[in-house]
């Protein structure tokens, strides 16, 4: 796919399925690009899909079929979109920052990285009760393989990254904050204890599809 000159061109990007639940427009919506009138426009978007795909099919999927809807709070950025955010303080990381996700077309094979700012709904509503957002981290560390996880105090949102080499860290803006798991490390917390918070949980990709 040469990269899109027009808004057609543009339209048949957004319609690419990624995966069972999810297609390219799903993730190409951004608050920058339609307040400031910035193109969100990949600069590689065989690149761009090939690592959406691997993100939607690892980690998204499997989160939709266990908790139902999945919400994307901020999803694809072009390189272009991302350093216009970044100048301007809009909440995004240096288009060179290792962790940053939303640049799914800025690296390939080993480099390839994809990832998005998500809400479970389900999990949101009783952590506005007061549930601890521990218990979702520990249940992804425990059934998918992520890279990285990023918490934030508003809905228990996440950055949830994939890599095709995974770092299995797990940082927090909530209380605890900081680093709940450094890549290579074990969990302070023994797997019985971690099961035993996020026992009412689903189970994994617990919803039935024809």
């Amino acid at each position: 796919m040469r990269k899109p000159a027009s808004m057609w061109s543009l339209e048949t990007f957004g319609r690419v399925r990624l995966s069972r639940h999810f297609f390219m427009r799903d993730f190409m919506y951004s608050e920058i690009s339609g307040f400031q009138g910035q193109p969100n426009i990949p600069d590689n978007p065989d690149l761009a899909i090939e690592n959406g795909r691997a993100f939607c099919t690892t980690l998204l999927d499997p989160l939709e079929e266990t908790f139902g809807r999945i919400a994307v709070r901020s999803g694809y950025r072009s390189a272009a979109l991302n350093a216009y955010g970044n100048r301007h303080k809009l909440n995004c990381a240096a288009n060179d920052n290792p962790i940053e996700c939303h640049i799914w077309d800025r690296g390939a094979e080993a480099q390839a990285i994809a990832g998005a700012t998500i809400v479970i709904p389900w999990f949101a509503d009783q952590y506005d009760q007061g549930r601890d957002w521990r218990d979702l981290a520990w249940w992804v560390h425990d059934h998918l393989p992520y890279s990285e996880m990023w918490f934030f105090p508003k809905l228990a949102a996440f950055n949830l990254t994939w890599r095709p080499q995974p770092l299995r860290s797990i940082s927090s803006y909530i209380a605890p904050r900081g680093m709940l798991l450094r890549g290579g490390k074990s969990p302070s917390e023994p797997l019985a204890q971690r099961r035993a918070r996020y026992g009412d949980f689903p189970p994994l990709r617990g919803i039935a599809y024809p």
